[in-house]
């Protein structure tokens, strides 16, 4: 039996009786083949209205099919599909007052990672129905945002290294083995620049910025990042052997608070500069290589459907409760 939804502001009437208007943005090749009944099912129960659906397409993995989304109405929009899905909507919906709950799909996802969503699209649609609601900021690079991190060099790297077969066969495991394959590479010789100050030269082997802390498992590399306190948190990671590797991944996965050759600050804006082309990606999501990345943060930007309660600086908090409710 679905719990009695709990009102929030903005998102229309949710007692019960009627819900707010909503709309799924899915990538068709990446979601489970009943999601579509699935969901209106679950929705019908709950006394909401039926979703529109808006299919991407590889020109557009989700930005423009928010937009009419919003255009038509929508004041909560579903998103099922990868990173690059989740960042098309993200991008789209940052500033608005239309909240995005995540469907997880695919094998990448961080966002769905940091929710705590462990690839069961139901129960992403269990947290928008319990009407856990939080503002969270966005990270703003050009003219995309993204919710989770960013990065340059080695993080890149192994996404670059990672193909879709492998991720269908072993899952997230398989970016670690696409990861081995840039090991041995030659450190980025770099500056960072944060809030305007005085340029850091270092040699990493990757910088990441983040909002939220989880890497892709659930591995927590950003222990203290808050996705509300409107400051980014830069990671530099600058290991040159195989030991040095060794030593960080087992103190982030011991969740020590001192990381060896990991350098944290946090930042309004930051800029990474690189002596030659490197590879970048948001949100778990390739761009274009370059030499420079520069980010900014855009505070409270995105209205996010997350387990309760809401106000927990994990944004995954309590979701098994959630997931069981899904399934009940």
């Amino acid at each position: 039996m679905i719990p009695r939804v709990a009102r929030t502001p903005g998102l229309g009437h949710t007692d019960g009786v009627t819900g707010p208007r909503s709309a799924v943005v899915v990538n068709p090749a990446k979601a489970p083949a009943d999601l579509r009944a699935a969901v209106e099912r679950r929705l019908a129960e709950a006394g909401w209205p039926k979703p529109a659906w808006h299919e991407t397409t590889p020109e557009d993995p989700g930005r423009g099919q928010a937009k009419e989304a919003m255009a038509a109405g929508a004041e909560l929009i579903f998103v099922c599909g990868g990173d690059g899905t989740v960042m098309g909507v993200v991008t789209a919906l940052a500033g608005t007052d239309v909240a995005m709950a995540v469907l997880p799909a695919g094998t990448g996802n961080l966002l769905a990672a940091n929710l705590g969503l462990a690839g069961e699209p139901m129960t992403g649609v269990q947290v928008a129905l319990e009407g856990g609601r939080r503002r969270i900021d966005v990270g703003v690079t050009g003219d995309r945002c993204f919710a989770v991190m960013a990065g340059m060099g080695f993080d890149a790297q192994m996404l670059a290294g990672t193909s879709e077969r492998a991720k269908k066969r072993l899952g997230w495991l398989a970016y670690v083995v696409g990861g081995f394959k840039h090991l041995r590479d030659r450190p980025m010789r770099a500056r960072i620049v944060l809030d305007g100050g005085p340029p850091m030269p270092r040699r990493p082997r990757t910088v990441i910025v983040g909002n939220v802390g989880r890497l892709q498992g659930g591995v927590r590399l950003l222990s203290r990042a808050d996705p509300a306190d409107g400051k980014l948190d830069v990671a530099i990671l600058s290991p040159n052997n195989l030991g040095h590797w060794a030593s960080l991944a087992w103190a982030v996965l011991r969740h020590r608070e001192r990381v060896p050759l990991m350098e944290t600050f946090t930042a309004e804006r930051v800029e990474i500069i690189s002596r030659r082309i490197e590879q970048r990606q948001l949100d778990g999501d390739l761009i274009e290589p370059g030499r420079s990345l520069k980010i900014n943060i855009k505070p409270r930007a995105l209205l996010l459907c997350v387990p309760l309660p809401e106000s927990d600086p994990d944004l995954a908090y309590d979701v098994q409760a959630a997931a069981r409710r899904a399934g009940s």
